[in-house]
């Protein structure tokens, strides 16, 4: 996908996130997130939106902390997170596709890496506003999901943070079932998983895996966003509850 798309799906997800809240009311609970009320969903997106765009506006070259939660709630919270959503589109759209600032996954330039970033943040957490409202939550598109995927399992998962380890060395599989050639083998040892997409999806490679999680793109991107069960398991299943146990994503 190109950063034009990235920025066209975190306006389109940041406008469902603020439409599910505003129906659903902030103090509801979010099945997805146990410990979050709708508020809390709503503080946390809207905070990282006004973080993200300072990297983009100010050009800071190094880390800089969150500015921390507000203390708002009902139509005022809502209010605000809109406001913060339009300004990191808005920032986004008008910048210089050279813009220098700090980032912390690899990508072809900064700009590239906060579009993409804050796409897909807005759209796990689009997911967890519509599951505070009930009823179906719309769906992920088949593109935006695979390189979801590459994004966690390449990026955010082969950082030393990473709590996906595994005292042998063992195989995982994922493989998106309506794309072709759309396959992940993410080698677990006691390091940091090592993720390789595999464009041809070998049949020889698949019988070394351990264990497979397999299912449409999209709701195996929210699987592995710890939002849905894996549509399918077949293998060892232990390392599918191993990922599920350990790799989640935490804010510091």
């Amino acid at each position: 996908m190109e950063t034009a798309g990235f920025i066209g799906a975190l306006e389109r997800e940041g406008r469902l996130l603020a439409a599910a809240a505003e129906e659903t009311g902030t103090g509801a609970a979010v099945p997805t997130c146990p410990e979050w009320r709708v508020r809390d969903l709503v503080r946390h997106i809207g905070m990282v939106h006004r973080w993200a765009a300072a990297f983009v506006a100010e050009g800071h070259t190094g880390y800089r902390p969150d500015g921390g939660l507000p203390d708002l709630d009902g139509a005022a919270l809502l209010a605000w997170f809109r406001e913060g959503h339009r300004a990191l589109v808005d920032t986004l759209s008008g910048a210089a596709p050279d813009v220098r600032c700090w980032h912390f996954l690899p990508a072809a330039s900064p700009l590239a890496f906060w579009a993409r970033r804050q796409a897909h943040e807005t759209a796990v957490h689009r997911f967890d506003a519509e599951s505070a409202r009930g009823g179906t939550a719309a769906g992920v598109g088949t593109d935006f999901a695979l390189d979801g995927i590459d994004e966690l399992l390449c990026g955010f998962h082969a950082r030393a943070g990473s709590r996906v380890r595994s005292e042998q060395p063992r195989v995982l599989r994922v493989r998106a079932t309506d794309a072709e050639g759309a396959v992940w083998h993410v080698r677990l040892s006691q390091e940091p998983p090592v993720a390789e997409r595999d464009e041809v999806g070998d049949p020889g490679t698949a019988r070394q895996a351990d264990c497979e999680v397999a299912g449409p793109a999209g709701q195996l991107y929210l699987s592995l966003w710890n939002r849905l069960p894996f549509p399918e398991v077949s293998g060892d299943a232990s390392l599918a509850a191993l990922w599920h146990e350990r790799s989640a994503v935490t804010w510091s």
